[in-house]
This record gives C-alpha cells, sequence and structure tokens, in this order.
C-alpha cells in the first residue's frame, strides 16, 4: 500500500514502481508500517519525517513527569511538635506527586535499639494516612535506617 505525500492512497503497487514514483518525484520512499499486510509505504521527504518524528519524541519526552525521591529524617528520640513537621512535608512531598524516603539516624547506643527505631518509622509510615503503599521496606545502612513511601496507583 503506496501513500503520496498528500497523503492520497494510491493502492497497491509493486516496489520498484513506488521507488520509480518516489524518485520522479525527487521524494523517498519510506516504509511506516512494516508488519501491516500489505506493508503500508509513504511517499515523503526523508529528512522532514525525521525531524518530525523527533519533534514529537521530544514534546512526549517534555511531557513525563520525572518522580523524585524527597527525603524526610527524623531522629530516634523525636518530640510529637517536630513530628508532625515532618509528617506534614512529607504527605506535602506525596500530593506533589513525589515518592518519600523515610531516615532514621541512629547515633552512639541508639544503634542497639533497631527494633525500636523500625517501629517509629512503621508508626510514621501509618500516620501518613490512607492511599500511602510502602514502596521499600526497611534496610539498614551503618547507623541508618530507611525506607521508601510512595502514593497508590
Amino acid at each position: 500500500m503506496v501513500i503520496d505525500e498528500n497523503k492520497k492512497s494510491l493502492g497497491e503497487m509493486d516496489t520498484k514502481k513506488a521507488l520509480a514514483l518516489a524518485r520522479e518525484r525527487e521524494l523517498d520512499l519510506v516504509e511506516v508500517q512494516p508488519k501491516a499486510v500489505p506493508p503500508i509505504c509513504k511517499i515523503l521527504d526523508f529528512g522532514q519525517f525525521q525531524y518530525e518524528q523527533e519533534k514529537t519524541r521530544s514534546k512526549q519526552k517534555a511531557r513525563q513527569k520525572k518522580v523524585e525521591v524527597k527525603a524526610v529524617r527524623i531522629s530516634f528520640r523525636i518530640g510529637e511538635h517536630d513530628l508532625a513537621i515532618k509528617r506534614s512535608q512529607a504527605e506535602k512531598f506525596i500530593t506533589q506527586g513525589n515518592k518519600v524516603k523515610i531516615d532514621v539516624v541512629l547515633k552512639g547506643r541508639e544503634k542497639g535499639y533497631v527494633e525500636e527505631a523500625k517501629k517509629n518509622m512503621d508508626a510514621f509510615a501509618k500516620s501518613l494516612g490512607e492511599g500511602i503503599i510502602v514502596e521499600q521496606p526497611f534496610s539498614k545502612q551503618g547507623g541508618r535506617l530507611s525506607m521508601i513511601v510512595g502514593k497508590k496507583a
């Protein structure tokens, strides 16, 4: 199936005939849908075709929302008011469409209370409300515990 530069269908045509027609018009024959039966080809300026393809790709790429991971650091012995501020910060990040990494830094003797720190993190994640999912469970790196939460899809 051959389509000319004015988007008119020229019907099914032999490949040699289609190439000759394209050369006659000083254009290129481009196969746009090779898996179709019969394959669909267009007579057009290939340079302009490539330019338009790249332009549409860049527009699609610009429209995509990049999800960032924002961090909220809480300490092992955090106060209620400080925790409320961190919670509102995390909720703001989640409503913006970002994921939130919750970090608990353990210092000195606090490193012996890893289970207690995990409970604190779990309670913090649950306090963010409904519609929140834990995307990456607890991970320990040195004296730091972290987990990533985000909005349910």
